[in-house]
C-alpha cells in the first residue's frame, strides 16, 4: 500500500506557489516540501486542515491510496 500526496497538483490548480502555502501556514517551506515530495511518514491532522482550509479542498484532494496490488 502506498499513499501518494498531491500537493503539488493543488497547488497548480490553485495557482499558488510552495512558498506562499508556506507563509500562509506558518511552516518553514522546506517542511512543505518534504510533504508535497512524500518524503515524510506522516501529516499531522491539524497541519492537514489548515492545508485544505487555504487550498479550499478535501483531503481527499491531496491524499491517494495506491493498494500493492494495483498494476503499474
Amino acid at each position: 500500500m502506498v499513499i501518494i500526496m498531491n500537493l503539488d497538483v493543488m497547488l497548480a490548480k490553485r495557482k499558488m506557489r510552495l512558498k506562499e502555502l508556506a507563509a500562509a501556514l506558518g511552516q518553514s517551506e522546506q517542511n512543505l516540501s518534504m510533504i508535497k515530495t512524500g518524503k515524510i511518514k506522516g501529516v499531522r491532522f491539524d497541519t492537514l486542515d489548515r492545508i485544505c482550509v487555504i487550498l479550499r479542498c478535501q483531503p481527499g484532494d491531496l491524499l491517494e491510496h495506491v493498494p500493492d496490488d494495483a498494476p503499474i
